[in-house]
């Protein structure tokens, strides 16, 4: 009659799989779940950075950029994660970077420009800057589309809309899509 003898190194190495095993199944749902942002404050920049690349893939230059410039002006609140770098739908990188306001290369390096808090005079000095060159503008809050932003954004918990001024997009020199147009009006008429 055989009888089965187990050595110690059979049970350390049955011990080491079983192990192995728990240490698998505890992690599982630490991998599958999906990457959270950790608070409201991540989820409105999130969504900011998908409407900005949304709002920039519809545009069209005079000569088309290979890599979009996009410079970040002034004290932002929702740029944080577009300033991890970006990339369009369409595959097209989108380089950003924080300009100061003064900045006279603003209208030389930059095909769009996300501006944040300016005083009066900061905005109307970058305006005068970008005056006669087809660059993009688009404004944090809202109340700055009366200035000369093309694009101002309006965000709030739930969305991340945006408004248009028809009189910049006109002088910009850039061509937006109707799609977008349309886009703003319909969620500009959502309560």
């Amino acid at each position: 009659m055989d009888v089965a003898v187990s050595s110690p190194e059979q049970r350390t190495g049955w011990r080491l799989r079983q192990l192995s095993l728990c240490l698998l199944l505890l992690s599982a749902p630490c991998l599958a779940q999906p990457q959270v942002p950790v608070n409201l404050a991540d989820q409105r920049a999130r969504a900011v950075t998908q409407v900005v690349l949304g709002i920039l893939s519809y545009a069209r230059w005079p000569t088309e950029p290979a890599q979009l410039q996009l410079c970040v002006v002034g004290p932002t609140e929702y740029t944080d994660d577009l300033l991890k770098g970006a990339t369009q739908s369409s595959g097209r990188p989108v380089q950003v970077r924080r300009v100061l306001a003064s900045d006279p290369a603003i209208a030389r390096e930059c095909n769009a420009v996300y501006l944040g808090k300016l005083s009066t005079t900061e905005r109307s000095d970058v305006f005068d800057s970008l005056n006669g060159h087809a660059i993009l503008s688009i404004s944090e809050y809202g109340n700055q589309c009366t200035v000369g932003s093309l694009f101002c954004l309006r965000v709030t918990d739930d969305q991340v809309s945006f408004e248009v001024n028809l009189d910049s997009v006109a002088r910009s020199g850039v061509r937006i899509h109707p799609n977008v147009l349309q886009l703003s009006r319909r969620r500009a008429a959502q309560p």
